[in-house]
């Protein structure tokens, strides 16, 4: 399938094309602007200047929140360089809620970050024998073959969704409820972390983490071992059911994403799909949004599917369904999970 770089215009736009030219393939088509219609492939380039800016990315933002599917049909990936360490992360995920609100699908582990520096690549410069200039190049080429590459998730068969509300009071798990009654034909595993269910990880050294993980379990062992690494094995898709109440993931969701080092450590989720249901008692569930694809697509290479996110706000208990028009847009994000 085509491959299409967009890379909007910007002082630093050239230094980072001719990093990409070597592990481009041949037919690509390059563009500065996001054009109605494109599909196939989209490789986002996306230069910042010493102040951590792109004023065409900023425009692309206004492109893609203003006009509802404007990327349907289209799988996408990340490269953004910076002038200094700040800021690249940021605005990568940034431009994915965007770019996925509007239709877009990610792979997973999407992103490809180019510090001023190159010391993000000293890891992988380590394992690959080599210097943090050509690990970096590794990087580019591993991320443009998975993207032409790709065929797709698996069908939504099984899924596994994990929170850490009281029941009684949810509005989260209210909306969760709504969405299932839309799941017609899938299995569905919950399981609750709340009140200490699961520890943090505290950082193991890499030998450590990757023995336990190879297998199947972690140090700490607990739910998380027992119970929520099988289910997720088995599952076609993580649902994440996040109340958000301080602008983040609540401290037990964030540990078991933590924990969930040992089981990458092992296996890569790349054709399991990630959900997100975010309830906000006042503001900002695209930040917590924002979190998930960040910790579990970037990072943990889970499928981003288009408009992966449903964001309600609802304060009181039980206020959540007496929002307006809350059951059909639960039923159609069921209906988009099922495709």
């Amino acid at each position: 399938m085509s491959l299409t770089v967009v890379l909007p215009k910007s002082p630093c736009s050239a230094a980072l094309m001719e990093r990409l030219e070597p592990v481009l393939p041949p037919g690509c088509v390059l563009t500065d602007r996001l054009e109605a219609g494109m599909g196939g492939r989209i490789l986002f380039a996306v230069a910042l200047d010493d102040c951590g800016c792109n004023d065409g990315y900023y425009q692309m933002l206004r492109q893609l929140r203003g006009t509802p599917g404007f990327l349907d049909g289209c799988t996408a990936a990340l490269v953004v360089s910076g002038q200094g360490e700040l800021y690249t992360k940021s605005i990568a995920r940034t431009l994915a809620l965007s770019a996925n609100m509007a239709g877009c699908a990610f792979l997973g582990r999407p992103l490809v970050e180019i510090t001023g520096s190159l010391r993000n690549f000293h890891t992988q410069a380590e394992i690959h024998g080599t210097d943090v200039d050509t690990a970096c190049t590794i990087a580019l080429q591993d991320l443009v073959d998975r993207l032409t590459a790709w065929q797709g998730p698996s069908p939504l068969r099984r899924l596994t969704a994990v929170h850490a509300s009281a029941r009684k009071t949810s509005n989260t798990l209210a909306l969760w409820d709504l969405v299932k009654r839309g799941l017609i034909g899938v299995a569905v595993e919950e399981y609750c972390l709340l009140n200490g269910a699961v520890a943090d990880c505290v950082g193991c050294t890499y030998t450590t983490c990757r023995h336990f993980g190879d297998q199947g379990g972690c140090f700490y062992g607990g739910v998380m071992v027992e119970e929520v690494f099988p289910a997720i094995r088995r599952s076609d898709a993580l649902v994440m059911l996040c109340a958000n109440y301080n602008d983040a993931l609540s401290a037990n969701l964030t540990a078991c994403i933590n924990r969930l080092t040992a089981l990458f450590r092992q296996t890569r989720f790349y054709e399991k799909r990630l959900y997100g249901l975010v309830v906000s008692g006042y503001s900002g569930g695209d930040l917590v949004a924002q979190q998930l694809l960040s910790s579990l697509n970037m990072n943990k290479s889970f499928y981003l599917p288009p408009r992966f996110a449903l964001l309600e706000t609802a304060n009181d208990a039980g206020s959540l369904l007496r929002s307006p028009g809350v059951e059909d847009r639960a039923i159609a994000f069921a209906r988009e999970m099922l495709q």
